[in-house]
């Protein structure tokens, strides 16, 4: 049989329950207790009659009379104080005792009410009420980057958009973090909460159905693709998703992975960066043209030019290279199919058709204007014929350090250099099998590896680096952010004084992991650095706001199509003669290639002006170029 509590033990239990409830019950409770109170004391003011009236009065109290000066004691324990008659001032202290218990204990619960309060708005539970809005899920160092990205593409919206971050992180930290490296958020409203993208539960805070797009930024550390793919799942298998397809952006870092995204996001656009294949292609290519990581950020930032689709009817029927001279702001790259398929640099005859977009390079997606100009001011007469091409020879190439990259950046640059070519890879690491298992397909390079220590300033002369055409410093990905970037920037001042004192050629190409560092870097005098993360950042926030730029980036960035190659301007036009943009565009597409832009030498060491780099320029301006300039063009080879 069930045991039958006792009534103090049943009132106990009932009592606990109620104080559970929460503040609103609390308050609701007190005004029960209140008004019992004053109705108790009104009635019996009204029953004592003159006996409890007041000196003086020769009148008994009305019940509403009687509760209103019951309720008048309630508030203000002083206004008793000049109560007459001995019945009367009974009652009324009797009032006044429970008056001052109940609002003692108001006071009480509504600090406690606003205490909770508070500790929930920080840890940023609330749910966010946007609609339109951009989730970032996850954090790391690349979330300022990003941020600040947003923040330079919402400039132009009418009313301001908001960007809603979910992270594991405590809200306040985020938030100081966020003032620290972004003063200026202008018209975006960011927003902070506590959790984990991966609890469904936790992901409904951000209000992720509503958004216009979701970035998910892998933790730093081992597990990023895992907690990707998690939090791929959690979005798009929601029991609460929307019939929409939902725009996720985020990166992979082990290829393996990448079907498995692609199979989590059927039905949505799921769009993930391989971030190893594309920074070692990077890496690859810039070892080899000093200046285009410039060029790539210059193609992927919001701060000054970006890449628009636009319908040009006007031009529908007409040739590609018809197309690179019928704009004055604006640089054409290539074409978007109406089935969408990207293509770069095509061949010039290409006809334009009907639904087909120009892939355009402008400062805005509504200053992509025709000029207008019947007659395209050509100098001709400055154009050089096409030449025989330039033989290339074989190049030695040293690689200092060691990460996941390495083996993509060694088959990669085996695409680009001579047959008879050798590269030697020198790491703290034991990477015998790794770096031969990687080397095995190679056809053009001859490989070898030593096991060192890349600061060790003896190490580094007894490689006669004299010897090499060109050295990649690679930052260690099995080290702290920091502490890989500080070994970095130990091995780049070697370098660089051993080029001073032997006075040599070799080109020196760095890594870095963290975009703060590479203002320190730059006492080095290093001829590019590639930040990993940075690039990355770049692109996530691009296409977060333009999801049809992802087949863009993919032509791009892939070695089978045309490429961005920076050569000397000396090749295509005559030197230390004023010319504009038009005669180089033209110059450019004699040969079959896009040009998009140029780099002035005497402007490298200039961060300013983008280390000398120009994309997109007007194409009427005039520019005398030097021998050392270079012309900046989307070419096969």
């Amino acid at each position: 049989m069930p045991h039958k509590p006792s009534f103090r033990l049943w009132l106990s239990y009932q009592f606990d329950s109620f104080m559970s409830r929460g503040t609103l019950a609390l308050i609701g409770g007190l005004a029960v207790v209140s008004l019992l109170i004053i109705t108790i004391a009104g009635a019996i003011l009204t029953l004592g009659g003159r006996l409890l009236a007041p000196e003086g009065s020769n009148e008994g109290f009305s019940f509403i009379e009687g509760a209103w000066e019951s309720l008048m004691r309630t508030f203000d324990a002083g206004t008793m104080g000049g109560d007459q008659g001995w019945g009367f001032r009974l009652v009324m202290l009797f009032v006044t005792v429970g008056g001052i218990l109940i609002v003692s204990t108001l006071i009480g619960v509504l600090t406690t009410g606003v205490e909770a309060k508070l500790d929930e708005l920080r840890k940023g539970r609330s749910l966010v009420l946007e609609n339109d809005h951009t989730v970032i899920l996850g954090w790391s160092p690349q979330i300022f980057t990003i941020i600040s990205e947003l923040v330079i593409a919402n400039t132009n919206r009418r009313k301001g958009a908001a960007i809603a971050i979910l992270a594991s992180q405590d809200k306040i930290e985020m938030e100081d973090s966020i003032r620290a490296h972004i003063q200026d958020h202008q018209n975006t409203h960011i927003i902070c909460r506590s959790g984990s993208p991966m609890d469904l539960t936790d992901l409904e805070i951000v209000s992720p159905h509503t958004a216009h797009s979701i970035i998910i930024i892998p933790p730093e550390g081992e597990g990023q693709d895992s907690y990707v793919i998690k939090t791929v799942l959690a979005v798009t298998n929601n029991p609460n998703r929307r019939p929409e397809p939902y725009h996720i952006v985020t990166e992979i870092r082990d290829p393996r992975n990448m079907d498995v995204v692609h199979m989590l996001g059927q039905g949505d656009d799921v769009q993930a960066i391989l971030m190893g294949d594309l920074i070692a292609r990077v890496v690859a290519q810039t070892s080899r043209q000093s200046g285009l990581s410039v060029v790539y950020t210059e193609l992927l930032n919001f701060g000054g030019d970006e890449i628009y689709l636009h319908e040009e009817p006007a031009l529908t029927g007409k040739g590609f290279g018809e197309a690179l001279l019928a704009y004055e702001d604006s640089t054409i790259m290539g074409l978007s199919s109406v089935d969408g398929i990207a293509r770069l640099n095509p061949p010039m005859d290409t006809r334009i058709s009907t639904g087909d977009r120009l892939i355009a390079l402008s400062a805005d997606d509504d200053t992509v204007r025709l000029s207008g100009l019947v007659s395209v001011p050509l100098a001709l007469d400055l154009i050089h014929k096409n030449g025989s091409a330039r033989r290339s020879k074989p190049e030695k190439v040293l690689i200092l350090g060691w990460n996941r990259s390495a083996p993509t950046i060694i088959r990669e640059l085996d695409n680009y250099v001579a047959r008879g070519s050798r590269i030697t890879v020198v790491a703290d690491q034991d990477i015998d099998r790794e770096f031969y298992a990687c080397c095995r397909g190679l056809v053009n390079q001859k490989s070898a590896f030593k096991q060192d220590d890349t600061t060790d300033r003896r190490v580094l002369d007894d490689l006669n680096i004299a010897d090499f055409d060109h050295v990649i410093v690679l930052s260690y990905d099995d080290l702290e952010v920091q502490e890989a970037d500080a070994r970095t920037l130990v091995t780049l001042l070697h370098l660089r004084d051993i080029s001073k004192r032997d006075e040599t050629p070799f080109s020196i190409v760095s890594e870095m992991r963290d975009l703060r560092n590479r203002q320190l870097a730059e006492v080095a005098e290093v001829d590019d650095f590639v930040v990993s993360d940075h690039l990355v950042s770049l692109m996530m926030a691009q296409l977060s706001e333009n999801k049809h730029l992802y087949d863009v980036f993919t032509d791009l960035f892939d070695p089978a199509g045309s490429e961005t190659y920076l050569k000397p301007v000396g090749d295509y036009v005559q030197v230390n003669q004023p010319l504009n943009f038009y005669t180089l565009v033209e110059a450019a597409r004699r040969r079959g290639e896009t040009a998009i832009g140029y780099r002035l030498a005497n402007e490298e060491n200039n961060p300013a002006k983008a280390y000398g780099v120009h994309t997109n320029p007007r194409k009427s301006e005039l520019v005398t170029f030097s021998i050392e300039d270079k012309i900046i063009v989307l070419a096969q080879d």
